[in-house]
């Protein structure tokens, strides 16, 4: 399950220019968080605390300014003069400052690099170097004068994260609308590139993990994992395309994309960038961090990212909506063909609880353990029991490990091959009759998933087989757990 996207791309990027914020000379720059307390101006002048984070793997030492997003009396928004002194980013890529005024509106955050900033590799196995050595995950590596990331966020949340896919969000927003940086163009923004990349809504405004401790990250979401790896795919590419030397060149080329198109080019034109050698890379980079990681936890939900960005690298093309600027999600549809044609259901793997009316019912696999012999198959109607989890499977409690077995036969009687199978969607809900979320899986040799992130209740399950030619079957019978 990997792609290292086009390698026949051509020499030539169109750069997008960029202005540089400070003289090189003079400068003075705190570091840590001591510059909070200095940037005060006075006791009677109120003022708001602006923190996040710079990650792209972890950036230190980055230089950090932000300034109020404000609008003039014709109603365009841009940001205005330098309103906070500039910070450095710790060891951690966190930062801290203060902005004049009360904690209302948006403010713009912009890092930039220099001698001093260094970046944690978050590429396995290593990240390239201009005329030098590879280094190794983990490991820092200097930046070049021209990387910048940006992003925004209104003060009254009081963090903004700082990280290539915010800093699209925010190129998008000054191209979308003829009223600048408003709140509302940044906003729609933020959730256009989500949809881009196939993430959930507010996925950018999560924390950003830092992808070299995963062993210590059993807390985070397959959502915070997928962003994480997204922004990862950036510097992927430098390893993979000999055209791309730096970080810096990637997101130049991808900048300059979206400030003179609104978009970014789906497939590629053999010189740019194309967002599918981004959804290509993190794919690669879920597998190969699962490979890492000694957590079952974390090496479940890095199973749900690669298979997120697999899907999306398969359908991508078929749901670009040039009318919005944007795509849409697309990743859970697929156009049913003549329903002759279409595969058999797949078979969810069901457990000895009972239902009300005294009838065996299907239902997923207990936490602390997956349900068990998924031999069965369309053909013989196998009903195989789970075999009991236990808690030392690591699974947690808030979650549904849920298995099945890939259809033999179309629903017309016709064989039907593994190659045929271009993968699986869950779908599930709160309700039996309202499976409203989905899950789609783009590998036809998954036949488990961990869907995590649970509320309280009672939750109900079900799959359904793709095939190459866009069919799919219907739902399996309903499965159920109790969180």
């Amino acid at each position: 399950m990997s792609y290292r996207g086009n390698k026949s791309l051509k020499q030539g990027l169109l750069i997008l220019p960029l202005v540089a914020l400070f003289s090189g000379c003079g400068l003075d720059v705190k570091s840590g968080n001591s510059q909070v307390d200095a940037q005060a101006q006075g006791e009677s002048e109120p003022t708001v605390q602006v923190a996040g984070t710079a990650m792209k793997g972890v950036i230190q030492q980055g230089i950090v300014t932000a300034q109020r997003i404000t609008a003039n009396e014709a109603g365009h928004y841009s940001a205005d003069q330098l309103a906070a002194k500039p910070v450095r980013t710790a060891e951690d890529g966190s930062y801290e400052l203060r902005l004049q005024g009360k904690a209302e509106g948006w403010a713009l955050v912009e890092l930039r690099a220099d001698q001093a900033t260094r970046m944690v590799c978050d590429v396995v196995p290593s990240c390239a170097q201009t005329g030098a050595e590879p280094v190794a995950f983990g490991n820092t590596l200097s930046l070049d004068s021209d990387f910048v990331l940006r992003g925004a966020g209104d003060l009254t949340a009081e963090t903004v994260y700082l990280t290539p896919l915010t800093h699209l969000a925010v190129t998008l927003a000054e191209h979308s609308i003829e009223g600048g940086l408003s709140p509302a163009a940044l906003a729609d923004a933020f959730e256009d590139v989500e949809g881009w990349f196939g993430l959930s809504a507010g996925s950018l405004r999560l924390a950003p993990p830092d992808l070299t401790r995963l062993d210590e990250l059993d807390n985070v979401s397959a959502d915070g994992l997928q962003v994480a790896i997204a922004n990862a795919a950036f510097l992927a590419l430098v390893n993979d395309h000999p055209q791309w030397q730096s970080i810096a060149d990637v997101l130049n080329d991808m900048t300059a994309q979206v400030t003179a198109n609104g978009v970014i080019d789906i497939l590629g034109d053999g010189e740019n960038l194309a967002l599918t050698d981004i959804v290509g890379a993190a794919s690669l980079q879920a597998s190969e961090l699962q490979l890492m990681t000694s957590s079952s936890i974390v090496s479940q939900r890095l199973a749900i990212v690669a298979s997120r960005n697999v899907h999306r690298f398969k359908t991508i093309a078929d749901v670009y909506e040039e009318s919005d600027n944007s795509l849409a999600d697309g990743g859970n549809h697929v156009t049913p063909g003549e329903e002759n044609h279409a595969p058999s259901d797949a078979v969810a793997d069901n457990s000895d609880d009972q239902s009300t009316d005294g009838s065996e019912t299907p239902v997923a696999g207990h936490s602390g353990g997956h349900a068990g012999d998924t031999g069965n198959d369309v053909a013989d109607g196998g009903n195989d029991q789970p075999a009991e989890g236990n808690a030392q499977d690591g699974f947690p409690t808030n979650a549904a490990m849920l298995t099945w077995t890939a259809p033999l036969t179309r629903v017309n009687g016709e064989s039907l091959s593994m190659g045929e199978i271009a993968g699986f969607e869950v779908v599930y809900g709160t309700s039996a009759d309202t499976l409203d979320q989905a899950l789609a899986i783009g590998d036809a040799s998954i036949d488990e998933l961990l869907v995590d992130q649970l509320e309280s209740g009672t939750w109900y399950f079900a799959v359904r087989t793709l095939d190459t030619d866009g069919n799919r079957s219907q739902l399996s019978e309903v499965v159920n757990k109790q969180i």
